[in-house]
């Protein structure tokens, strides 16, 4: 049975390469109080047009421990959803990489914060994802397209690979009052291209 946080992740990180090959880059952040969030970097073709790739950049480590509801008095070490965040952009476009630290930072919220992350919520960043990003906060996706959920040993529960979806301000007030699923018809409706690092905010009005 798996008994030690570094085995969920050595599985996590194998099921990665599985899906998207080896990282070309990786990057380690540590948060007082919390274990250590690791950003993987990967480069590789999208699910679009032939030929253009796609950046993602995963976090590996969120997953380590389960996220405990923050009203329970006790947190079972190893009952609760597990999950990692995946972000996806088109490269050369801005300097996307400096979205490391505000990705670590929302891998580390459930440690920090006691957050449950789950698909339909919104996460701020409190920061732009990147240098001049118009972006500071992010939906969070449903699972399941990327990566397969990984199954663990029972009673722990499988790991999840959240895609994350960058929202404008705006996007994110209007998503507040409408909620998830209209901003996602709402994008689907105007073919907004959501891994484009400079797009501007989706028509609300």
């Amino acid at each position: 049975m798996l008994g030690r946080m570094s085995d969920v992740l050595a599985l996590v990180e194998a099921r990665l390469h599985t899906t998207f090959g080896k990282p070309d880059a990786r990057a380690a952040v540590t948060f007082l109080g919390t274990d250590r969030i690791e950003v993987l970097r990967f480069i590789g073709p999208g699910d679009g047009n032939a030929g253009e790739d796609v950046v993602r950049y995963v976090t590996l480590g969120m997953s380590a421990q389960p996220m405990a509801d923050p009203t329970s008095p006790l947190a079972d070490p190893l009952r609760g959803p597990r999950a990692e965040l995946v972000l996806t952009v088109r490269p050369g476009r801005a300097d996307t990489d400096q979205a490391l630290r505000p990705l670590a930072v929302l891998a580390a919220s459930p440690q920090v914060e006691g957050l449950v992350v789950a698909p339909g919520a919104s996460l701020d960043t409190g920061e732009p994802l990147w240098p001049g990003a118009p972006f500071t906060s992010v939906l969070v996706a449903e699972p399941g397209g990327l990566v397969e959920d990984l199954e663990l040993d029972a009673p722990m529960d499988p790991v999840r690979f959240l895609p994350l979806l960058p929202m404008t301000p705006n996007e994110a007030a209007w998503k507040r009052v409408q909620g998830a699923a209209a901003l996602e018809e709402r994008w689907l409706r105007h073919g907004t291209d959501l891994r484009d690092p400079l797009r501007g905010g989706v028509p609300l009005g």
